[in-house]
């Protein structure tokens, strides 16, 4: 609903915090008029929506880890650098990634990458900046 005023602040030069958790979940009921329904926003999709409606090429994910790994805290565990946004499909199909945890954000991923993006990242706050310099993360990309 606040895409526009996002956009605006944005272009004003503006840092916009925004998808990050809580509200108040609304539907549509017919154009302009809103109703209040019971949900669970979920912040990583709710992220991943806002910028493809943005048209931002890079959506980054912080979680608590500093890569996605499969099989993870198994002996054979493998940290996922880059992958395409197949790779990650076909991942979370095959259960690596559960529901409540590492799934949320593949999923996300995956959406946002289908609609517009160019790539995800995904890592953990203290490596954030890392992450963007390309040096650690996960790289979620379209090919």
């Amino acid at each position: 609903m606040e895409v526009p005023a996002i956009r605006v602040l944005l272009d004003a030069g503006f840092v916009v915090i925004a998808a990050g958790g809580g509200g108040i979940p609304v539907a549509e009921s017919a154009p302009g008029v809103y109703r209040g329904v019971e949900a669970v926003v979920d912040k990583d999709l709710a992220s991943a929506l806002l910028g493809a409606a943005l048209d931002v090429s890079v959506l980054l994910l912080a979680t608590g880890v500093e890569r996605v790994a499969v099989r993870f805290r198994q002996p054979d565990q493998r940290d996922l650098e880059r992958i395409t946004v197949d790779e990650a499909r076909g991942h979370l199909a095959a259960g690596e990634f559960p529901p409540g945890s590492m799934g949320p954000k593949i999923e996300a991923a995956i959406a946002f990458l289908e609609q517009s993006g160019r790539e995800v990242i995904i890592t953990s706050p203290d490596h954030l900046a890392e992450a963007v310099a390309g040096r650690t993360g996960t790289h979620i990309t379209t090919s």
